[in-house]
């Protein structure tokens, strides 16, 4: 493992700090995506994994169409917020601890489940276990949300307050008409690197649209709950969530973005 794979590591370790407020603001996923996702893999009786389940974002939307589920997550603390918002679907099991170091003890899965989460994962082993954990033909749904925000001038002003105090990769960074109809126009897409393992086929990239509108202090509890702003020293990341405050009262103390879910299927061959 690289220095940079241990810092991303380390950084995935975070969210836990803020385990209440990711489970506030954070956005969910469409009904839609779960319909086309079920669709795909076709799991039958077979249980779905999910990585780094978090607090449930996803979970619940699969949860709720009945499939039984064995989510796991590396920070206690999310798991106990995983574990309350579950508590009414019996066929959810929760276990503490990554992907890396899980043992299925034999059981092969219709389907690997991950939303916005994949990137956390060992990216020197995480093909050979999601090909393990698979029966074959079973299906992996690789899931984030890409925002960028609609209005021309809003953005120009949270991009010149990020750089005045050296930000980057806020999801205010991208604009809206930026995003194309197909997925895969953002840093880490993951659907090369799934090509070139060669264990996995019929690859379906998917990407969805909603408007998503955020009132001031909804945004900055979402943008708290990030990784790179939870690792700025505290002084530095009040002051540029101050700063982001100041901007969106100038424009309505609002903001409007257009989340962009975008999907990655594939099967074990």
């Amino acid at each position: 493992m690289t220095a940079d794979d241990q810092v991303d590591m380390a950084r995935s370790q975070v969210f836990g700090e803020v385990a209440e407020a990711y489970d506030a603001a954070r956005p969910g996923y469409a009904d839609q995506l779960v319909t086309d996702v079920l669709a795909y893999a076709a799991p039958g009786g077979r249980p779905v994994v999910e990585v780094g389940a978090g607090t449930g974002k996803a979970t619940l939307a699969f949860a709720a169409r009945g499939v039984r589920m064995v989510c796991l997550e590396p920070d206690e603390r999310m798991a106990a917020v995983l574990r309350r918002n579950t508590a009414g679907h019996p066929g959810v099991a929760v276990r503490t601890g990554g992907f890396e170091d899980w043992r299925p003890g034999g059981r092969r899965f219709g389907l690997l489940l991950a939303a916005t989460s994949w990137h956390w994962v060992d990216p020197a082993r995480r093909w050979d276990l999601a090909h393990a954990a698979l029966a074959p033909g079973g299906a992996l749904a690789l899931v984030w949300n890409p925002q960028g925000v609609r209005d021309p001038q809003v953005h120009a002003a949270l991009a010149e307050s990020d750089r005045r105090l050296g930000i980057t990769g806020a999801p205010h960074a991208r604009r809206a008409w930026e995003f194309a109809d197909v997925p895969g126009d953002w840093p880490g897409w993951p659907e090369a690197e799934c090509r070139r393992d060669g264990r996995f086929t019929d690859l379906r990239p998917v990407r969805y649209r909603q408007e998503v509108h955020y009132d001031t202090d909804r945004y900055l509890t979402y943008l708290s709950t990030l990784s790179g702003y939870r690792v700025l020293p505290p002084a530095l990341r009040s002051e540029v969530l101050a700063a982001t405050a100041r901007t969106l009262r100038r424009y309505g103390d609002a903001l409007t973005m257009t989340l962009c879910t975008d999907v990655l299927l594939a099967r074990a061959r």
